[in-house]
């Protein structure tokens, strides 16, 4: 199952439609990943934003520094799609997740008793780029405000995931803010790539005129060498908003013991560049560390999802 997951997630295009059905079919982790295989198994995951290579590096990397922390076995289950990894958290079958600000809040209000424990240093001020195909973008005014995103009106649009924040969620309601609404873009729809390395190649390859991705990513896909800057655009910079965050179960303090959800906090924040492990794991999370959340600061991301539908 694991590798038919990897294998998968390099299917972007056919992605969103096939997970929907896997999800469907099979809503919960197997029985063997469960709480009552090994209670002290702490099981965390993540929603696939980026492709599985970097993701089962960096949870890896996660799993054994938290494992040697806080003295229980810690196992990463990848998860197919945004909506499963929400799925997952509300059956309990997952214990620690890192979600997006949407799917964050999502997973809480379904999941009574589900903790904020922490953000990157870069999560409370997050931003989305509007990334475009050169050819198709000749000559292009400088986006500068709201209004001017009425020059993606009549294109072939992609966002990334239907549930990413800033490959969806955010982008959507800032075009919407300019009078733009999904239905103005080609194909009176737009395409959901399943991620923001897909959009970038898709709109890069120029399957797409324009697409919205993560800031972090983009810039991490430039660092890489990975976009060709002749081919594809930086169009646009949104506004600050809040994003990712680190949401654990509610009842870990029974399954481990008193104190065990501060002392997983603790861990996360405690993570320095000046350590060598630690340090990776930090780049691989595009960040300098972790620091406390506010849950009070994603109303903003349920008050958006809910004019938009994604939170009913």
């Amino acid at each position: 199952m694991f590798v038919f997951l990897i294998a998968f997630a390099f299917l972007p295009l056919q992605l969103p439609a096939l997970a929907e059905t896997n999800v469907a079919q099979n809503q919960q982790i197997p029985q063997a990943q469960r709480p009552s295989a090994n209670k002290m198994l702490l099981r965390i995951s993540a929603i696939p934003d980026q492709n599985p290579e970097k993701l089962n590096r960096l949870y890896g990397l996660l799993s054994d520094e938290l494992q040697e922390k806080l003295g229980v076995e810690v196992k990463y289950i990848p998860v197919i799609d945004y909506s499963a990894a929400v799925t997952g958290f509300r059956n309990g079958d997952l214990d620690l997740v890192w979600f997006g600000g949407l799917t964050g809040v999502q997973a809480r209000l379904q999941t009574p008793g589900a903790k904020v424990l922490a953000q990157r240093d870069v999560d409370a001020a997050f931003h989305s780029i509007f990334i475009g195909n050169a050819n198709s973008f000749q000559g292009i005014k400088p986006i500068r405000g709201f209004n001017d995103l009425q020059q993606f009106k009549g294109k072939r649009f992609t966002f990334g995931s239907e549930s990413s924040t800033s490959g969806r969620l955010m982008p959507q309601y800032f075009l919407s803010k300019g009078g733009v609404q999904i239905s103005d873009f080609a194909g009176g729809a737009p395409g959901f790539s399943g991620s923001h390395d897909a959009t970038i190649a898709l709109v890069q390859s120029g399957a797409y005129d324009a697409g919205a991705v993560n800031e972090q990513v983009w810039q991490s896909n430039l660092k890489k060498g990975t976009v060709d800057r002749t081919k594809v655009l930086a169009l646009w910079r949104t506004p600050p908003y809040p994003d990712y965050h680190w949401i654990a179960q509610g009842n870990l303090d029974k399954r481990f013991g008193v104190g065990f959800t501060k002392k997983l906090q603790k861990a996360l924040i405690a993570l320095r560049p000046s350590d060598q492990k630690q340090q990776q794991i930090l780049e691989l999370f595009g960040a300098r560390q972790f620091v406390v959340a506010p849950a009070s600061q994603y109303g903003e991301i349920e008050s958006v999802g809910r004019k938009l539908g994604k939170i009913r």
